[in-house]
């Protein structure tokens, strides 16, 4: 299959100090989101300044409120993390971008599950 999912630590390239205040923030702003990385600080090709590019996943794919995505822009750009944290809503991307995403991603977060974050794919 063209979808490759691993564990969010692996491969991802960016300091754990940041990776962990990346994870305060989401689980303070958005607890219930299920979020992806994806771009260069998945594929290997970041450089120390790239961009974390992340997507947003809610609950039923509806679109992220307008302003709890604000609060999260606001809280990445306001945090000790050194890089642009670009965030996306899964609902409110194109069909093509989705595609991009799905080659190559990772999960920071499951969001409201607990921890079983493949269950979309398994087939019991």
């Amino acid at each position: 299959s063209c979808r490759r999912r691993r564990p969010m630590s692996d491969r991802l390239v960016l300091p754990m100090r940041y990776l962990r205040e990346v994870e305060r923030i989401l689980q303070m702003v958005v607890p219930d989101v299920e979020v992806w990385a994806y771009g260069s600080r998945v594929t290997g090709t970041a450089y120390e300044a790239s961009d974390l590019d992340l997507v947003l996943r809610p609950p039923g794919r509806e679109p992220v409120p307008a302003g709890q995505l604000g609060a999260l822009i606001s809280a990445f750009q306001e945090s000790n993390i050194p890089i642009i944290v670009d965030v996306h809503d899964w609902a409110l991307i194109p069909e093509s971008f989705h595609r991009a995403i799905l080659a190559d991603y990772l999960i920071i977060r499951s969001g409201s599950t607990t921890g079983e974050a493949d269950d979309d794919t398994r087939e019991d």
